[in-house]
């Protein structure tokens, strides 16, 4: 391995903070992951908001692990949460806690707000109370939170805002505000009016890709793990940029991420594809086009089927791959709970059979994730190949049901945290390395494979 004047070897960092975890991954000018860092999401103990600087701690903290005395980060990239952000004064140091996208305080907050938002077509995402402006409007009602504030920072945009003294918000997480208007990259002046107040809190959109400065982290710098020259580039929200990652690999692909969560993901060329209900959009990454992704939820409906012990010990079962489903896996009878909260229930002629009830949740939910392949493979020429990651993907039961219910291919991308290399990715491309986005995934074996046998 090469190495630059300091003597240490030249590498990207990609970080993704997530709901539970923070990730962090060191990258080659080749694509060889070289290092990789996970620590729990630092949450309290009673609400579980953020403390921003305790995550920034942590990141730092992971940066100068993987580095130590054998690599220097010449570009930084974050991804992570979409939703969750801070209020912060002149030095940048938040005035709140980030409240989490899934805290149920958010509810009230955004019954109070409802009656205040009008639809708007140009909207990247639907109303509800995950959303940015909620978080804006319960932070402004915080003691002390609007009278001292220069700005609001998203949680995933904090670590780049401090390093290099610049707050910015990503286009991809401006897109999850309810506030913004994808097509015109503006925002919607009574929606920002209802959620923070005043637009002049809301620092400038950067695009993911954009260089948005020079390090200035006394203790990175400090540490000699920083080149002179680094950079840090502007990242965004964890789905697309992990979308991109792959795209960047094979052109057209289409991300299935399996986590809390079905995340399905993908870079369309077309400009301006409209939101739907089975499909949210931002814009697209080092692109005119348009990312689109739809949510289906897994998690909920295996804990709601699983407080039947007996279900719940088939379905962990089938999930690994040490029990296979029977013919209900192809029956309708349990149907998945919806978006808005309702609950998932069983139909009248569900069987009682531990066994068959656990074989339909199983079939129910692949063929949602199927739903959600269909509505963003519509955006996409051709038939797009479709890889999956996330916790689920490491399931093979799971993988497996989900292909005997569909009748897809689904092709398990080795490297285990796709959002944190596609960040790394996406830096490596801000500073003109040419990367490989194979060797960096783990797939370079399988494209070589594909296209001995195109």
């Amino acid at each position: 391995m090469t190495r630059d004047r300091s003597g240490r070897s030249p590498v990207v960092c990609g970080v993704d903070i997530g709901s539970t975890n923070t990730k962090v991954v060191a990258l080659t000018p080749q694509g060889a992951v070289v290092a990789r860092r996970r620590r729990t999401t630092p949450r309290g103990a009673v609400d579980l908001s953020v403390d921003a600087q305790h995550l920034l701690f942590a990141i730092e903290e992971m940066i100068l692990d993987i580095c130590s005395d054998t690599y220097r980060v010449h570009a930084v990239s974050v991804a992570g949460v979409g939703e969750d952000g801070v209020l912060v004064d002149d030095a940048l140091t938040p005035l709140t806690p980030a409240l989490a996208w899934f805290d149920t305080r958010r509810a009230d907050v955004f019954a109070d707000l409802a009656p205040r938002l009008r639809p708007d077509a140009a909207l990247c995402t639907a109303d509800d109370a995950t959303r940015t402006l909620v978080g804006w409007r319960w932070a402004t009602d915080q003691p002390g939170g609007a009278s001292q504030a220069r700005s609001w920072v998203a949680l995933t945009d904090y670590p780049s805002s401090v390093w290099t003294g610049t707050p910015f918000f990503s286009d991809t997480l401006a897109a999850r505000t309810a506030a913004w208007d994808g097509h015109s990259r503006r925002w919607i002046d009574d929606r920002v009016a209802a959620g923070i107040g005043t637009a002049a809190l809301l620092p400038p959109v950067r695009r993911a890709g954009d260089v948005i400065g020079g390090f200035l982290s006394d203790r990175l710098v400090t540490a000699g793990v920083i080149d002179s020259d680094a950079v840090v580039v502007a990242g965004g929200h964890d789905h697309p940029i992990g979308g991109w990652g792959v795209h960047a690999m094979d052109p057209g692909a289409v991300l299935d991420s399996m986590g809390t969560a079905e995340v399905v993901v993908a870079q369309a060329p077309e400009a301006g594809i409209p939101r739907s209900d089975d499909l949210d959009v931002a814009p697209g990454i080092l692109s005119a086009g348009t990312t689109v992704l739809s949510v289906e939820e897994l998690a909920r409906n295996v804990e709601w089927a699983s407080q039947d012990a007996a279900v719940g010990a088939r379905l962990q079962e089938m999930i690994s791959g040490d029990t296979p489903p029977d013919d209900y896996l192809h029956a309708p009878v349990f149907v998945p709970g919806s978006r808005g909260g309702a609950l998932p229930r069983y139909t009248p002629d569900a069987p009682t059979s531990p066994l068959s009830r656990a074989s339909a949740v199983l079939g129910a939910l692949a063929r949602i994730g199927a739903r959600a392949q269909d509505a963003v493979a519509a955006c996409l020429p051709g038939q797009p190949a479709v890889y999956a990651a996330g916790g689920w993907s490491r399931s093979p039961g799971w993988v497996e049901t989900k292909k005997a219910v569909t009748g897809r291919d689904l092709t398990v991308i080795p490297e285990p945290q796709v959002t944190a290399t596609a960040a790394a990715l996406l830096a490596a491309t801000a500073i003109g390395w040419d990367t490989d986005p194979a060797t960096a995934m783990g797939m370079t074996a399988h494209l070589d494979h594909v296209g001995a046998h195109a």
